[in-house]
């Protein structure tokens, strides 16, 4: 068994007991940023994987879901964010960097262009990666998608010296126009996957999920160190975020993918769960 996992701060609750042995995962964990896992799994290299939520409704019946393990918010997320010289309503025509490493982040974002702020930038795919955040200013841009925990940081920095007036939580964009949670990424089995197996591996990812939001204080000591972003702000990142797929969560599931079927990014498709024991 193979079993993706991104090695962002949000991971660090659903994967904590097990990196420090308190949960055994009877599989290889294989990390990568979430557009790489999503190529893995499409291509039959992973088992089973975290995954953008879009990678989920590009295939959907090529995967089943986990039942309640997912990385979502109700409200601000502070790590997927919009950088902006310039009001997000005056970006028409102008360059917006894209990460490449989420295709969930990028469908949101173009969703509020096209719906809360009216306008049609120029997207042109970039890099956000950790390393990357103090070489932003070298390239020409009038804004950025920002994912990960590039985006704390850099976040973290714009409060004490905004390098970019407008910035953009796009969790709390997607609530204040919805009024819903979203989903950012959700983990998925291959169909193929043995029932098993798969089940093993998600009843230790769920253990290990309890386990890390029980020590959630210990996980943003980690964070800190590994990132540099201050641990109080560690820690109000990850008691932000949600790690369950309850109803209220796919309601903004499947609202999402709902509106990615009707401009013809995603095919028409169901949510499919894997089989309980």
């Amino acid at each position: 068994m193979r079993v993706g996992r991104i090695p962002y701060i949000n991971c660090y609750p659903v994967y904590g007991a097990i990196d420090r042995g308190l949960v055994t995962l009877e599989a290889t964990l294989v990390d990568g940023t979430p557009s790489e896992l999503n190529g893995l799994i499409a291509s039959g290299r992973l088992d089973m994987s975290v995954v953008s939520a879009v990678e989920y409704a590009r295939d959907s019946e090529r995967y089943l879901l986990l039942p309640d393990l997912a990385i979502s918010c109700d409200g601000p997320v502070r790590s997927v964010m919009l950088f902006s010289r310039h009001p997000a309503e005056d970006l028409d025509g102008r360059k917006v960097i894209v990460s490449r490493s989420s295709m969930t982040s990028a469908a949101l974002l173009e969703l509020l262009f096209e719906n809360v702020w009216r306008c049609a930038p120029r997207f042109v795919p970039g890099d956000a990666e950790l390393s990357d955040v103090r070489r932003f200013d070298r390239e020409e841009h009038d804004a950025r998608l920002v994912i990960g925990d590039a985006a704390l940081l850099l976040g973290a920095e714009a409060s004490d010296a905004p390098r970019y007036p407008h910035v953009y939580d796009l969790g709390a964009m997607w609530k204040a126009w919805t009024g819903l949670p979203f989903v950012f990424a959700v983990w998925v089995a291959l169909r193929s996957t043995p029932v098993k197996a798969a089940l093993d591996v998600h009843a230790a990812l769920i253990e290990s999920r309890d386990w890390g939001l029980a020590h959630l204080g210990e996980l943003a000591r980690q964070a800190s160190a590994y990132s540099g972003v201050a641990e109080p702000r560690c820690l109000e990142y990850l008691t932000g975020l949600d790690y369950g797929l309850s109803y209220p969560h796919l309601a903004g599931l499947t609202t999402f993918f709902g509106r990615l079927v009707e401009r013809g990014r995603v095919p028409n498709g169901t949510l499919a769960f894997l089989p309980a024991a």
